[in-house]
């Protein structure tokens, strides 16, 4: 079997403002061969955090074959993510953080997430500006682009921007599950249970057809009557 060619890549991302114009730089450099090879691309308004993604993948889809590879960061954002499993996490989850928030930058982690299952991948942390050669040509290359005048537009920046101003919650029919996103329809609590610990139960609650998950509501909580032991709802 033929040994896999090692890689070592080197990135960097800026944005100034953040968000603004912005760029990215990389560095790949294949021992072997004592190769090493430049790329940097700038963007009209984007975020730091997106560069220093769009940095490694760009890095990634350089690659022409299955590669071992060292990533070399100064971004915590993305060592984190891929070295303390976040990442497989989010993809588990349907690229949902939590019950009210998405997944910042999914359009990126899903692409990073494939060509991580390409390459034997590992993912080091340095720290920016401490005189690292490589890091630093990195961080030149990612400056000049973002200052230069043919900048490209980073669509994923405006559709992310657009999707974080939409809640997560489940408040109407025709919201989208957060587990498998399908429309959730509206079902009618037919037979309310009162539980020992509550005094209240739901009138109704959204349920997703295709993954059967509930959504119960805040709208939807209704009072028990709370007169005798029998539980009788009110009116």
């Amino acid at each position: 079997m033929e040994e896999k060619p090692y890689v070592e890549i080197y990135t960097d991302g800026a944005a100034e403002p953040n968000p603004g114009p912005g760029g990215y730089g990389v560095v790949l450099f294949c021992p072997k061969l004592n190769y090493k090879k430049e790329i940097s691309e700038g963007f009209v308004k984007t975020t730091n955090n997106r560069m220093e993604l769009l940095a490694v993948i760009e890095g990634l889809k350089q690659l022409k074959y299955p590669s071992v590879v060292k990533v070399f960061s100064d971004s915590q954002y993305v060592v984190n993510a891929v070295s303390l499993g976040w990442l497989e996490k989010w993809e588990q989850n349907n690229w949902i953080r939590n019950k009210t928030e998405w997944v910042a930058n999914d359009d990126l982690w899903k692409e990073l997430s494939h060509l991580l299952k390409v390459h034997d991948v590992s993912i080091c942390w340095i720290k920016g500006h401490a005189g690292h050669s490589e890091n630093e040509r990195c961080d030149f290359l990612a400056v000049s682009a973002a200052k230069k005048e043919n900048r490209i537009e980073d669509m994923g920046y405006y559709a992310n921007a657009d999707k974080e101003s939409k809640s997560l919650k489940i408040t109407k029919e025709g919201d989208f599950c957060r587990k498998c996103s399908t429309p959730v329809v509206k079902i009618e609590n037919r037979n309310p249970k009162k539980k020992k610990k509550h005094q209240y139960y739901y009138e109704y609650f959204f349920l997703c057809p295709k993954c059967k998950t509930y959504y119960m509501v805040e709208d939807a909580k209704r009072a028990y009557d709370l007169v005798g032991e029998t539980g009788k709802l009110f009116e």
